[in-house]
């Protein structure tokens, strides 16, 4: 996770100024972000072999969006809006943002659902019943060329607004620009759903957003990595160095692994979530020969995609396992602490869930709940 050409002192002081003052600017929307490439009709289903068709209009679609460091992208996902009328006024649209898959374009949630094999389909389910549209982004380089910026939060963030923008643009969505919208996600999707949340007033201030839902929010990449080394889980750390890599050029990865290391990313670049079982156990320290995550340009664009500095400016719903075995528990804590410090109208739900998965399971009703009651209009009371 270091430049591949070694600089002077001079140069890398150079760096470190430019990155603190990226660190804390918010990259502006790239020209077009929200358009419409192509949509195309397509089918998803809840179970493998093409069983249980989900009865929805859908449709693949390839949206304009921004990167990182602020470049035009093209991002894929999938748009899913009921057959039936909705009674209540416009159509509400859900930006749902989904947890790990991988890094390889058929773990992208996409392919998943047209192949019926999307977990995560329970949830958008429940969304779609209440008369919602919903939009499932598959990220920056998922699903389309390009590595995928694995938990790089300000990338996600962009793909999930701009998934939202790209749906009103669907022919025959009919779905309206100034509709309620809300964003909902667990584990990588909290925090996209939070990057969203916290990005929405200067990047997308056209849209109608009335809350947000995240779950299981990996908040501090540093504190979560430094949990996951040398445990069953730390492919999912290995994984964010790769995506890190992929959105900002200049940490150039590969230049400072040594053999085993080079060999074991490689491996690992077109994995879905289940083939990362293969990194359990090891620490960083396994895959190079200097401290990886104490480089001071790690540390910078860790800082930097690290939520809670920017406060969002609806109301959030955070829940979290406090046997989350992944995020420690602790995590969500202090970015419930820092929103209701900076006066966010934060609701902070403590699940039993006795592990990470489980706490999905556990929180995502009641995280749809309640932003089914922000998209009616109810007022949200927060418990800080």
């Amino acid at each position: 996770m270091t430049l591949r050409v070694r600089v002077s002192m001079f140069s890398i002081l150079l760096l470190l100024a430019s990155l603190a003052v990226s660190a804390g600017a918010t990259p502006a929307r790239a020209a077009g972000a929200g358009d419409v490439v192509s949509a195309r009709p397509t089918t998803v289903y809840l179970l493998p072999g093409k069983l249980l068709e989900v009865p929805v209009n859908t449709w693949h679609v390839l949206y304009r969006s921004t990167s990182a460091t602020g470049a035009p992208n093209t991002v894929s996902g999938t748009l899913l809006v009921p057959k039936a009328s909705y009674a209540l006024g416009k159509r509400p649209i859900v930006g749902y943002a989904t947890g790990t898959h991988g890094l390889g374009d058929q773990c992208a949630p996409s392919a998943s659902m047209r192949e019926g094999r999307e977990a995560e389909l329970a949830f958008v389910s429940l969304l779609l019943l209440k008369g919602f549209a919903v939009v499932v982004t598959d990220y920056e380089g998922l699903g389309t060329p390009g590595t995928h910026t694995y938990m790089a939060g300000i990338s996600q963030g962009h793909a999930v607004l701009d998934s939202i923008r790209a749906a009103v643009r669907v022919p025959g969505s009919g779905l309206s620009a100034s509709a309620p919208v809300a964003v909902m996600g667990y584990s990588q999707g909290g925090a996209s759903a939070g990057w969203a949340a916290q990005l929405q007033p200067s990047y997308a201030p056209d849209l109608r957003l009335k809350g947000a839902a995240a779950g299981g929010v990996p908040a501090d990449l540093s504190a979560v990595a430094t949990h996951l080394e040398g445990g069953p889980d730390f492919g999912l750390a290995a994984a964010a160095g790769v995506g890190f890599d992929a959105a900002y050029p200049e940490l150039d990865l590969e230049a400072d692994l040594n053999e085993r290391g080079r060999a074991l990313m490689a491996d690992a670049a077109d994995d879905c979530v289940g083939d990362l079982d293969k990194l359990a156990g090891l620490r960083f320290s396994d895959l190079s020969p200097v401290d990886l995550l104490n480089q001071p340009k790690w540390q910078a664009r860790l800082t930097a995609n690290r939520l809670g500095a920017l406060p969002p400016r609806v109301p959030m719903f955070l829940y979290h396992a406090r046997g989350d075995q992944i995020i420690p528990y602790a995590v969500g804590q202090t970015l419930r602490s820092e929103y209701c410090r900076a006066g966010v109208n934060t609701r902070w739900v403590s699940l039993p869930a006795p592990d990470h998965v489980t706490g999905a399971v556990e929180g995502g009703p009641l995280a749809i709940e309640w932003l089914t009651l922000r998209l009616l209009g109810l007022p949200a009371f927060g418990n800080c």
